[in-house]
Formats: C-alpha cells, structure tokens, sequence
C-alpha cells in the first residue's frame, strides 16, 4: 500500500498581483494536487466586501491567506472560509512591503509575537481546519536561531498547525527598496532545517529561491513542504512534472499548446463578464518558457494594437503561430 503524500507537500506561494482567480484556474490546469493560494487578503477587505471570499474560492485545494492584526476579525473571516470550503487558514507574516509596516500587518507582526499569538488563538478556536502562517527566519536584528525557536513554539501553543518558512528575513525599513529584498541578505536553509529537527512533530515546509524539481526534492529529505513562487510564475512548465514526481499520480498532458487551447472557453466566459482579455492571460504568457518562438508569442499578445483593438480569443489563435515545437 502507498504511503499517502500530504496535500501540503508542494505548494504555489500566493503573490500580490499575480497568483488572482485566473492563475489559479491555469495553475490548477497543470496540477491536480498541488495547493494553491489566494493572494493576500486583508481581513478589513473581507468584512466590506461580503463576495470575496467567494469569488476567491475558484478552484479545490485552496488555502486563505490573511493579513490583519486584529484577533476577532481574524476569526470571523476565518470561519466564513471554513463555510465555504477553503482546506487552510493561512496568516502572513512575511510580507515586508511598505504598506503592510504601515498597516502593522505582515513580517512587521514578527516583531509583537503576543500580537501574533493572540490572532492565531482566535483562529484555530474558531474553525476546524489548519491555521498555519507564512513567515521569515527573522527579520532585521531580530535574526538569531533563539529568536526564532521562541516564536515558532508560542505559536504552536496558540494553536498554528504548520509554519510556511522564507529562508531570508525580512528587511524592514522605510527607507529600504523592498524589492532588494527580494535577493538579499542570502538564504539560510539550514536554520529551517535545525528548526524540524527540534519540532519534529511540527509540519515545517521551506520557501525561497527554490527552483527545480531537484531542488524539490532535496529540500523534502529535512522538511515536510516546499513552497514556490516566482520560479512557477516565470516557468510555469514546472507543474507539468510536478503531480508525477512529487505525488505519484499521473500527470496531465505534457504539449502547452493543448493546455493553452484547453483554457480556451473559460477564457471566453470571463471575457463575457467584462474581463479584460490581457488581465486574464497574463498568467498563461510564459507557459512557452524556453520553447522556440516564445519570446515572439508574448510580444504579439502584449502589442496594445493587438489586444485593446480584437479583445477576444482569435489574438491567442494567431499568436500561437509562432511557436515551434519539435
């Protein structure tokens, strides 16, 4: 009998801007088993707007993640994802933007770990399924493997089930390009690592600067999960392989040009409800990543003449003319 893989074994990291409703549906194309994220909700955006979590909640095996501060808000979007069927309640705390150190939400939360400890109390009193954060190893001064062992244990204690960790911490200073944060200060895996080692029945899954099945692969041999994100948005071929090699299933067609073409009616559907035919293919314009002609298929799309003026599927039949598969 086949040992049965967690469901959180390979995940997709949710990214502001890019991993909306139609990434996940494309996303979903390539992998069956994979979990997805939505992009990051603020709970204050949830209690105004009651049909977001709804329209959210557009594919299976979908986690919530949250930003916010406020523990019994927490709980009442918490629970409302519950009804309507998300697997995971996922609070952010790895965010480093300049809006969220504002907003008090985010990697800035790192630093008022009883804060923390109380919205994620809240939470798991409130629902059934997993509460889990993603977070850094630390984040300024604050970067030392105590610091980290502290933080992760009062929140298991409160009540978090697993903990999504970025392998470089958070920077966060007002004067900072947020965006160098992207690739520095380097990775740390290896504290990660330590970190599962003195948790053990602790699920620990790892992010950052991971980028192939390989890599994949190795991380598993310390951790319980891998999460990826901006590699699957630049490379998104990568989750051809992924139900195949990680969870010993099947995986789907390998051709991207049938996986395109297969997305084609619910491109038009979504046309229908006054979507823009750009905003919901910009997901789908690098699923030719290292093919012949890819470079020229997205050029054709992205000329203004092309898409504001035939707002309809014919621009995808044309474009892919020029792309040559051997």
């Amino acid at each position: 009998m086949k040992k049965k893989i967690p469901y959180f074994t390979f995940e997709i990291a949710p990214m502001l801007g890019k991993t909306n409703k139609f990434c996940r549906y494309f996303y979903r194309k390539l992998t069956k088993k994979s979990l997805l994220y939505t992009e990051m909700i603020h709970s204050n955006l949830i209690k105004n707007n009651k049909n977001i979590l709804l329209e959210n909640k557009n594919v299976d095996n979908i986690t919530l993640q949250l930003a916010g501060n406020k523990p019994k808000l927490l709980s009442l979007c918490a629970k409302k994802a519950e009804k309507i069927g998300y697997k995971e309640i996922n609070l952010n705390l790895g965010c480093p933007s300049l809006r969220s150190q504002k907003g008090n939400f985010g990697a800035y939360l790192m630093n008022h770990p009883l804060i923390v400890s109380d919205c994620i109390k809240s939470m798991s009193d409130s629902v059934s399924i997993p509460v889990t954060v993603k977070m850094r190893i630390g984040l300024n001064n604050n970067d030392n493997y105590f610091f980290l062992h502290k933080f992760i244990n009062l929140l298991i204690e409160s009540g978090c089930k697993r903990f999504i960790i970025h392998a470089r911490k958070a920077l966060l200073n007002k004067n900072f390009n947020v965006k160098k944060n992207l690739i520095i200060p380097k990775l740390n895996y290896k504290i990660i690592y330590q970190i599962k080692k003195n948790f053990p029945n602790t699920k620990i899954s790892i992010n950052g600067g991971i980028k192939t099945i390989l890599d994949i692969k190795q991380h598993l041999k310390y951790v319980d999960g891998v999460m990826i994100g901006r590699e699957v948005f630049k490379n998104p071929k990568i989750l051809i392989d992924i139900d195949s090699y990680i969870y010993n299933c099947k995986s789907i067609l390998p051709n991207p040009v049938i996986i395109l073409k297969s997305m084609f009616s619910y491109i038009e559907k979504e046309l229908k409800k006054g979507y823009s035919l750009i905003t919901i293919i910009t997901p789908l314009l690098n699923i030719f990543y290292g093919i012949n002609g890819s470079n020229k298929f997205k050029k054709f799309i992205l000329d203004k003449k092309n898409y504001i003026n035939i707002n309809n599927i014919e621009i995808l039949n044309k474009a892919l003319s020029y792309i040559k598969i051997e």
